[in-house]
């Protein structure tokens, strides 16, 4: 019988997870580091977590769960790969804070309404059939007043749609990178919607990878090697966000960004 979306994603996950070396993670700099605005932009819009419940949906190595832990929330890491929840398990016990872990399916979340005050997603939507019924579900179990927090990559940038062409080894076959139309139909579910898109001139250091440095994309995940050399990227980094700021001024240019980010509020 030919898999279905859900049994590819949960193979590709399980088997990416089995590769994870949890001590060679540094958690902080998936939210702090000059690579990460996406998650620098969620930050500001959320404030701070001491004392609530956060549900990590599409936890995967775990990272958003520990770091969200270490700033005192109580953090749910699920995923629909039992691979990667042992993973994120295995990243809360390096780091010494406590989360739970549990396999979900983002399409149908198995825990009752009003669950959480703050539901976090980081590169899931596009893995799922209908990123909709996701978002729909991630508003049924929040409380009133709580944030859906995600941020995905969106299908109009040609120089991204390139690389997805080429890195194949490295994403599943079914993956469908979000329309921003999307955030449209986030505005008519929550009370409040804060956003913004990321990455169009930054994008250069993608480029410098592939066509100067000849990092084969299939061999290095380049949304993560943005995040472990972020150090050595920072002033290129900097420099190319003025250039995007200035850009994304200009009518329909933030639809031509790599990554879309998304705070809304129940």
């Amino acid at each position: 019988m030919k898999e279905d979306i859900y049994s590819r994603e949960k193979k590709f996950h399980d088997t990416w997870a089995s590769t994870i070396d949890v001590d060679g993670i540094r958690v902080a700099d998936y939210f702090e580091a000059c690579t990460a605005p996406e998650n620098r932009f969620i930050l500001k819009q959320l404030g701070t977590v001491d004392g609530l419940r956060v549900l990590d949906l599409g936890c995967g190595a775990g990272e958003n769960s520990v770091y969200f832990a270490q700033r005192g929330a109580r953090c749910v890491a699920a995923d629909y790969s039992p691979g990667m929840v042992d993973t994120a398990l295995k990243l809360g016990q390096a780091n010494n804070v406590e989360i739970s872990g549990k396999v979900i399916n983002a399409m149908s979340i198995d825990f009752p309404d009003n669950s959480f005050d703050v539901v976090y997603a980081s590169n899931l939507l596009h893995h799922l059939p209908d990123p909709r019924t996701a978002i729909q579900e991630m508003h049924r179990v929040l409380k009133p007043g709580g944030k859906a927090c995600f941020w995905d990559p969106l299908k109009h940038n040609p120089v991204i749609n390139i690389y997805r062409r080429i890195a194949t080894e490295v994403r599943t076959e079914d993956e469908m990178p979000l329309d921003i139309n999307i955030v449209d139909f986030v505005g008519e579910k929550f009370s409040r919607t804060d956003w913004n898109t990321f990455w169009i001139a930054t994008l250069w250091i993608f480029l410098d990878f592939y066509l100067i440095k000849r990092v084969d994309p299939n061999k290095e995940r380049y949304w993560k090697k943005i995040i472990i050399e972020h150090k050595d990227l920072e002033k290129t980094y900097y420099r190319l966000e003025k250039v995007d700021r200035k850009l994304k001024r200009l009518p329909l240019v933030k639809r031509f960004a790599w990554n879309l980010a998304v705070v809304a509020t129940k």
